[in-house]
């Protein structure tokens, strides 16, 4: 439980860093940007696999590529969907979903080291 609660608590901090280092996404409070770290997750569960399904002939169709385009649809969903955070545009969502997944990644990794170390 302590590991979910951090790992949401460092998702906001990237949000709020993607927002620091990219113009084109806002971010008005970290209050706002834990709101949103959390709407982005329940999409990535619920929305993103449907998505994924949906977009799979094209996906195949372009080496995988398109997947960028369904975590950018929902990074702008995300943004539809929480108040206090803004993305200017689909190439903004598509830049912003791109440097959040990456922060993602690091945090995942540096948490799974972390719980490694513990054992």
């Amino acid at each position: 439980m302590v590991g979910l609660l951090l790992r949401w608590l460092l998702q906001a901090t990237a949000l709020m860093a993607v927002a620091e280092l990219y113009n084109g996404v806002h971010v008005t409070s970290f209050g706002a940007a834990m709101w949103t770290a959390l709407v982005i997750g329940l999409l990535n569960a619920l929305v993103r696999p449907v998505l994924f399904v949906l977009t799979l002939p094209i996906t195949v169709l372009t080496l995988g590529l398109f997947y960028f385009v369904v975590n950018a649809v929902v990074f702008e969903m995300a943004s539809g969907l929480s108040r206090g955070f803004q993305v200017r545009d689909f190439g903004a969502a598509l830049v912003g979903s791109l440097l959040y997944s990456v922060a993602c990644v690091i945090i995942d990794y540096a948490l799974a080291g972390l719980t490694q170390q513990r054992r």
